[in-house]
């Protein structure tokens, strides 16, 4: 299958090429999975109902009744889960999610978003190299959003996430996303006044809500014009990223990653979790679904997610455009020329 040079944003590069080509032959969702490494009769497995035990367990498609205390960073489920077994967990749904992705492109009508969400330290970007190191690097885009720039503030909040989403046939990653302007402008309300909003908007007490249900709309016109959309919250602990952010401190190779302004954020951090749990309970639709998924495991993280990406687009049922009379026609004369040749 060939791939359109895209010259616009950041593609993922593929780590292992060999993984995409193995990927036609990899198991389907249904296949039962070796959680153990033994060969006895009485090993453990891990079927496509028990994944989606795991997802349903991160799962949250509506806010009624949810809070963000009632979900462990380092949650594991299954709890005899070890991270061997998860790794080679992960290798099988890259390669699944490489099938899938081949399958999206050549449908060519669908497109799905990933939303992935965090504090400091939480993986995200570590999370991405790893769940997309199997896709094609043309059918996928990553997209980091940063503090807004002028131009942006020029405009509504969504006007840079419109013109971010991905073409039909695409997988597209958002690191931070139009969440930041509800989430981060709650913890640090100081920051709204940059916005070049009217007074009287930005000084709205309704100003989050307004666009919390501002994003619902949204999302609900992406997934009626086929875009599948999901959310994911990286949930890591106080505990651990403090371990991290120190193991950059620690680590000549990983120095360049430590942000001092990352002590500010840790600084506010029930400021953050409160508005995290304001937003993904006013913003978690079937349409849309949040995964809180336990970020204190990296090996456990990564595997969750590659399979909310795999249901995503399984459920999508995706098939070849089918062929008309006249491609068939052309395809036989093709045949005929090559045979002759």
């Amino acid at each position: 299958m060939r791939y359109p040079f895209d010259g616009g944003r950041l593609v993922i590069a593929a780590r292992a090429h060999d993984r995409v080509g193995a990927a036609r032959d990899a198991p389907d969702r249904d296949t039962a999975i070796n959680m153990s490494g033994k060969t006895s009769d009485d090993q453990k497995k891990l079927s496509a109902k028990d994944i989606t035990k795991v997802l349903d367990r991160y799962r949250i498609a509506s806010g009624d009744g949810f809070k963000l205390a009632d979900h462990a960073p380092d949650d594991l489920f299954p709890a005899d889960l070890v991270k061997s077994c998860a790794e080679d967990l992960l290798q099988a749904g890259v390669a699944r999610l490489a099938a899938l992705q081949e399958k999206l492109y050549a449908n060519g009508t669908w497109s799905v978003l990933v939303v992935l969400q965090a504090l400091d330290a939480a993986g995200k970007d570590s999370t991405v190299k790893h769940v997309m190191s199997g896709v094609n690097p043309q059918g996928v885009t990553v997209t980091s959003f940063k503090a807004p720039t002028a131009n942006e503030l020029a405009h509504d909040f969504l006007w840079r996430i419109s013109a971010a989403l991905p073409e039909r046939g695409k997988i597209g990653v958002f690191n931070r996303s139009h969440y930041e302007d509800v989430i981060v402008g709650r913890a640090r309300p100081e920051l709204l006044g940059q916005s070049r909003l009217p007074p009287r908007v930005a000084q709205d007490v309704r100003v989050w809500e307004r666009r919390q249900d501002d994003i619902v709309a949204f999302e609900r016109h992406l997934a009626n014009e086929g875009t599948k959309v999901l959310k994911i919250f990286l949930n890591v602990g106080r505990e651990e990223q403090k371990k991290r952010l120190l193991a950059r401190l620690d680590d000549p190779d990983k120095t360049w990653k430590f942000d001092a302004g990352d002590l500010k954020t840790r600084a506010l951090w029930p400021a953050y979790h409160e508005a995290y749990q304001t937003v993904i309970a006013a913003t978690a639709t079937p349409e849309a679904p949040w995964f809180v998924v336990p970020a204190d495991r990296k090996w456990f993280t990564r595997w969750v997610v590659v399979e909310a990406i795999i249901e995503a687009l399984s459920a999508l049922d995706l098939q070849p455009p089918p062929l008309t009379p006249e491609d068939r026609a052309a395809n036989a004369q093709a045949r005929a020329a090559l045979e002759r040749d």
